[in-house]
């Protein structure tokens, strides 16, 4: 991948992390870009998911923990912008 696309893709990723939950240091961008590639992967292979989570059940945990910190996180940051 090319530097410049690299770093392109970074500010997008960095943008779509402040949209979505107010917040894009690191360790947000990072949940943010977990969370998306796995609701993409379980809408288009729910199957290869069903087969990760039975590989793997403590990283599916982890999973769920990032996927309800993200909800709780939009749902706290769109409170904030909607007043």
């Amino acid at each position: 991948m090319e530097k410049e696309f690299g770093q392109q893709l970074e500010a997008l990723l960095e943008k779509f992390s402040e949209l979505l939950v107010g917040d894009s240091s690191e360790d947000t961008k990072e949940k943010v870009k977990a969370w998306a590639l796995y609701s993409h992967i379980a809408k288009t292979m729910p199957a290869l998911i069903n087969h990760w989570s039975a590989l793997y059940p403590d990283a599916r945990g982890e999973m769920k923990t990032i996927i309800n910190e993200i909800k709780q996180l939009n749902e706290k940051h769109r409170k904030s912008t909607n007043k």
